[in-house]
């Protein structure tokens, strides 16, 4: 039974207004809005893949984001330059998400601000963007800027919409996976210096 991302409905009902809500929110306020919602993405995944380590289930997150963002490319594509904001506000707000579901796969407490500042940085980095100010509104805006400026492939292609569609599928596609890989890398470190922790923690008990 394949692990199923509700993400992609809640993408297929954005509406204009939605999309500039996202646009001009503050980072730190859509990680926290996320993180409900992340758990039950990462509880329904565990459940679904109970013997999958956690470089399996990591991939599945991405590989669902994946599926989202080439469908996001494919439609937006088609509509050639008019679909390009939209489109990469989406992709910024599916990469953010993704960090998200990653982080809570590898248990990053991210009630805790350190952690949360901690993805934060994360997402500037693998994203291109730098250092954000987290606090302030519009980053996300600034994100897909970054998106823009980096595309020049979707530019170009979104001049000949039958072409714009596959090429902008793909490039999104691409995009996830780089993030992805650079959360995967970010939080399995974190992962063996806790377990590294817990072992010294455990032979000062004894």
């Amino acid at each position: 039974m394949a692990f199923y991302d509700p993400i992609g409905d809640k993408v297929k009902m954005l509406t204009p207004a939605e999309l500039k809500k996202l646009a001009d929110a503050k980072l730190a306020d859509l990680v926290q809005q996320e993180v409900p919602r992340s758990r039950k993405r990462v509880a329904d995944l565990e459940q679904r893949y109970p013997s999958a380590g956690l470089r399996e289930r990591a991939q599945r997150l991405i590989d669902e984001k994946k599926h989202v963002a080439s469908m996001v490319g494919g439609i937006s594509g088609v509509f050639g330059l008019l679909g390009l904001p939209a489109d990469l506000t989406v992709m910024a707000w599916l990469q953010l998400t993704l960090l998200v579901d990653l982080a809570t796969l590898y248990k990053a407490n991210l009630k805790s601000e350190r952690a949360r500042n901690e993805l934060l940085d994360l997402y500037g980095y693998a994203t291109g963007v730098g250092p954000l100010q987290r606090s302030g509104p519009r980053v996300l805006g600034k994100v897909a800027e970054v998106l823009l400026k980096k595309g020049g492939m979707q530019v170009l292609g979104r001049a000949m919409p039958l072409v714009a569609a596959p090429v902008t599928a793909y490039l999104n596609n691409q995009h996830i996976q780089k993030v992805g890989d650079h959360a995967v890398r970010f939080y399995e470190g974190f992962d063996k210096a806790h377990a590294k922790t817990k072992q010294a923690s455990s032979r000062k008990a004894s």
